[in-house]
């Protein structure tokens, strides 16, 4: 990745949605070169979506859920079909594989804890390999943020 490249970046992490003539200008370039670029990160993994993002609390998902999961037993096959399980469940926004006393963190977002509690019944139940798992509720969230700042080549900290 070269300067370009960073600075498509960091402009299409504060706002998917610019038009390419915008983008285009503010990034000194022409939006034929930022398409092809765009289309290149993407191509390379390094672009993996632009999405929009939505305010939890106003489309009735307030609770957030913070979910350590110890499996019962874990070889690749149970770990990789517990990772499959979960990238299926629209209530997980996030499926860690951890170091340490659990196997996986999971962030669960839900409408209430109601739905929380049926979720849990759902996708922890004995047929999924589940020994353990402990819940960690969010209180307050502070800071929410999608964007991985990145340096330009030939700043510090690049």
């Amino acid at each position: 990745m070269d300067r370009l490249d960073t600075q498509i970046l960091n402009l299409l992490q504060h706002d998917a949605s610019l038009p390419m003539r915008t983008l285009a200008e503010r990034v000194h370039s022409s939006p034929a070169t930022c398409q092809r670029r765009i289309a290149q990160l993407k191509a390379s993994g390094v672009l993996m979506k632009q999405v929009a993002i939505v305010d939890r609390q106003r489309v009735g998902r307030p609770l957030t859920v913070f979910v350590s999961v110890e499996l019962d037993k874990q070889n690749d096959a149970l770990l990789r079909n517990f990772e499959k399980k979960m990238a299926a469940q629209d209530d997980v926004m996030a499926c860690y594989e951890v170091s340490g006393e659990f196997d996986f963190l999971l962030i669960v977002n839900s409408a209430s804890m109601e739905r929380y509690h049926a979720f849990t019944r759902e996708v922890f139940s004995s047929n999924n390999n589940v020994r353990n798992f402990k819940s960690t509720f969010a209180m307050n969230c502070s800071k929410f943020e999608t964007r991985i700042a990145l340096a330009e080549p030939g700043e510090a900290g690049a």
